[in-house]
This record gives C-alpha cells, structure tokens and sequence, in this order.
C-alpha cells in the first residue's frame, strides 16, 4: 500500500511536470510571435520612412526639360468593413486649383497651383513645374505622389490600374475625362523620360514603384 501511494505521488509530480512544461512552452511561442510582429511592424515603419525622406530629397527631370521635386499622395482604398473604415472630415474642394479622380481606386484628391507653398509633397499630390492643365491642346499635366503606407501616400494604389482604366480632372468647372494607355517603370535616377503622343492631350501620374527601392513607375493617360 505504502509503495502504491508513493507511485501515485510520483506520478502526480509527473504530470505537474509535464504541464508546466507545456504551459512554459506555450508563453515562450507566444513571445516569440509577438516579438516576430513587433519586429516586422518596425522594420515596414523604417522602411516607410527611408522612403518618404529619399522622395523628398528627389530631384526629377522630366523629359520636357521640366524639373520638378519628386512629390506625395494617396488616399485608402474603400472597405467593406464599415468598423475599420477610418472616418475623415469633409474636404472643401473649392480651394484646390484641380482636383484628379480615379474612380476604380476610390481616390478623388485637389491638388494646388504650380505656384502655391502647398504644391509640396508634404501637403498634396504635386504638380510637376512645365505641366499644363486640360484646358490646353496637346499638353501634359504632371502629377506626383508617394506610394506606400504612410499618411501621404496617395497614390498608394495606383498599382491596381490596368490599361483601359480611367482618370478625372475637374478644373475651372469642367470635367476631363481620361483613359489610362501606358504603364512603365523607369530606374530611380532623378529624371524620368515620359513617352507620350505629342498629338495628345495627357495626364501622367509618377509614383515610386510597389515593393520596389530603385524604380518608379510612370501611368501615362490621354484624354478621351
């Protein structure tokens, strides 16, 4: 009997053993994933971050002898989760000088005059200097923003346009409408060649290219 009750006892000791192992085992795997998702959150912030501030230390030369700093802008795509959709203030889109649309994408951003302190990628979607609006036969309107995840990445999902695609600009009361014809990267050297018809009137969009440091990729629309 004596032995019996001593085998049991062991046998408790075991299994209580054994439990705060697993239980031990269990806290260090759950530390571990925190610790993966911490470190993987921080290391998409920095990178975020190298981004923004390379843009903006960009000096881009398009290729009609306009040169232009390398701008920021996009807005999130719409969710079907209403409970995570961030709630934002209405926009008076009375102040921008134009304001560009992309329907497919949910984005609808102003943009301000060539010559305003806000024409800055810190602020808006940036005019390029030497764009011309719309209104002008065979011109080129250029716009440029940051892609990314950052709060002035609007142009964050430009990456799902597709040939076909079409882009809006209101100015001085009017509505353009515009088709999407050509997408390309070209490397990240400080000048950026557009290829366009000259026989045309154009909108083209540069951001930096998605998951991508070195490349930059250039939506070329023309007017419908």
């Amino acid at each position: 009997m004596l032995m019996q009750n001593q085998q049991k006892l062991n046998n408790k000791k075991i299994k209580k053993s054994h439990l705060l192992l697993i239980g031990s085992l269990l806290v260090f795997l759950g530390f571990c994933i925190l610790t993966n998702e911490y470190f993987s959150k921080m290391k998409d912030d920095v990178f975020m971050e190298m981004s923004v501030a390379r843009m903006e230390n960009t000096l881009v030369e398009v290729d009609d002898e306009n040169t232009a700093t390398d701008v920021p802008v996009t807005e999130n795509l719409p969710t079907d989760n209403k409970e995570n959709t961030p709630v934002e203030a209405p926009i008076d889109y009375s102040k921008f000088y134009g304001i560009l649309e992309i329907p497919k994408i949910g984005l609808k951003r102003g943009f301000y005059n060539i010559d305003s302190r806000y024409n800055d990628i810190k602020y808006s979607v940036t005019m390029v200097n030497g764009s011309f609006m719309p209104d002008v036969l065979n011109s080129n309107l250029i716009l440029m923003a940051h892609s990314g995840s950052a709060a002035i990445s609007y142009f964050e999902y430009l990456y799902n346009l597709g040939l076909g695609d079409t882009a809006y600009i209101t100015f001085k009361g009017q509505k353009y409408n515009y088709q999407l014809v050509n997408i390309y990267d070209v490397p990240k050297t400080g000048k950026v060649k557009i290829v366009r018809n000259y026989d045309k009137t154009v909108l083209t969009l540069i951001t930096c290219t998605r998951n991508s440091d070195s490349l930059q990729t250039v939506y070329i629309f023309e007017l419908v």
